[in-house]
């Protein structure tokens, strides 16, 4: 599958440098058609496969990646950018959650009594069939993993189309999968450009989707799906909120959104990307800011002295710098940085904006590299509101000593995830997800493994019996 001679969407290219590492030949309209239907071939028998022989499996897969994470960190850092130390952990932790659905699936699909007045009724959970997984490149381990656990756990077959930039992350997992014993056709990862993932939604084999991407490729696949009446599941990104509370511990507040927003370069959904602190303290923070910015050094991901990476492609950076510039020319100030790093990669400084107003395109958008933007309120009612002044609902922060206190503005902010004194986080057992145009569904928890299955009624009774 490999190729030298001709080029391709599907490569990997070295964000560090820019130079091209390895393309990959997308697949023939006749090929995924056969992967297909292979997966829906491997559906029935994979269904009715004990949960233990299919724990066993996946527990195997959790087993080989810690084994080998050096290795996948290397890889993941070759292909999107990372720092190596993030790699490694990202590793660690979706075999965590491998571990979590293999240990917890039988349990959490187990069959569930109801409260009845005659006879007896239970909800029976059973897999549906072959799910479309469509993944972005910002964490190429993990976005799988959170898909993959729970569906193959229920008992469904699973088709991965991943980011075109991370290839051989990509086809590394299948190759984990089977090793570990899966049967061929439960997992198949394809090669394709990403405008031909919408027509395999009408696949009448492919059962289900879920994305993680751009809202507009979200839009798109959902809209297919519809047309399809086929149930699918969306995580489109988010402008985080982290509101600063007038007793906080003014430092921490500081390390705490500084490394999280630095946080893969700045490339991850649920950092905190509209820092928003009170005006009496604003100009402490900034100058707090500043100074934890001035121990930031960029350069090779791979060197652990690193602790901000190059974007993931040179598009990116390109994106980015747009986005930083139209801000400038709107009025904004640009405080630190906003510039790209004079150096071979997809580097950008890492930036500090503040003045920024409703009328600037950034005080809508997402940011998505390493761009620290600082916003100020006069009282809690207005940071709420500015919280939830953004089209996305993904995750958000709340900081402060009197954690009642942030608590009651938690309740009060529009999102799927509220974090109080930590920016947005992922543990195996809590569900990600988010509302408005960040998407819907949830991963991970109970609740991510309910997504795909048929919660079907099962009633026993008796023709005269009264409901």
């Amino acid at each position: 599958m490999e190729v030298t001679k001709k080029t391709s969407s599907i490569k990997t290219v070295n964000p560090f440098n820019n130079e091209l590492v390895k393309e990959f030949l997308p697949m023939t309209d006749a090929q995924l058609a056969a992967i297909i239907d292979k997966a829906d071939a491997a559906f029935q028998p994979w269904k009715n496969t004990t949960f233990e022989k299919r724990a066993k499996i996946i527990h195997k897969v959790a087993a080989l990646m810690r084994e080998r994470k050096e290795a996948l960190g290397k890889l993941a850092t070759l292909e999107m950018g990372k720092l190596l130390a993030e790699s490694i952990y990202e590793v660690e932790l979706s075999a965590d959650i491998f571990d979590y659905y293999a240990d917890n699936a039988a349990v959490f699909l187990a069959d569930k009594p109801l409260d009845v007045k005659t006879g007896d009724a239970f909800i029976s959970y059973e897999p549906i069939g072959t799910i479309l997984s469509i993944q972005p490149w910002n964490f190429p381990y993990y976005q799988i993993t959170r898909s993959a656990s729970a569906n193959l756990m229920a008992g469904n077959t699973m088709v991965l189309k991943h980011a075109s930039n991370v290839p051989q992350c990509a086809q590394m997992m299948e190759d984990l999968f089977l090793e570990a014993g899966l049967p061929k056709g439960v997992y198949t990862n394809i090669f394709i450009p990403g405008r031909e993932i919408k027509k395999l939604v009408s696949n009448p084999k492919i059962k289900a989707v879920t994305l993680t991407g751009s809202e507009p490729a979200g839009a798109s696949i959902a809209g297919a799906a519809g047309l399809n009446v086929k149930k699918a599941t969306l995580e489109l990104g988010g402008s985080d909120p982290f509101i600063v509370l007038e007793d906080v511990d003014i430092d921490l507040a500081v390390k705490t959104a500084v490394e999280g927003r630095m946080w893969n370069a700045g490339q991850v959904c649920v950092s905190p990307k509209r820092v928003i602190v009170p005006e009496s303290i604003k100009e402490e923070f900034l100058s707090k800011v500043k100074a934890f910015f001035s121990t930031l050094k960029v350069g090779d991901p791979m060197d652990k002295e690193t602790n901000v990476a190059p974007l993931c492609t040179e598009a990116a950076a390109q994106g980015v710098i747009a986005q930083i510039n139209k801000a400038a020319q709107q009025n904004a100030t640009i405080v630190l940085g906003g510039k790209r790093v004079d150096r071979p990669g997809a580097f950008v400084e890492p930036t500090i904006i503040t003045d920024i107003t409703p009328e600037m395109d950034v005080y809508y958008e997402e940011i998505f590299g390493p761009v620290f933007m600082l916003y100020s309120y006069k009282n809690i009612d207005e940071a709420i509101t500015l919280a939830n002044a953004t089209k996305y609902g993904l995750g958000s922060t709340v900081f402060g000593n009197d954690t009642q206190e942030a608590l009651k503005v938690a309740r009060q902010i529009d999102t799927g995830m509220v974090y109080i004194n930590h920016v947005t986080g992922i543990a195996p057992e809590l569900p990600f997800g988010g509302t408005k145009n960040s998407g819907f569904g949830r991963e991970q928890s109970p609740l991510g493994i309910y997504e795909f299955v048929n919660e079907k009624l099962i009633r026993t009774t008796t023709p005269e019996a009264v409901y």
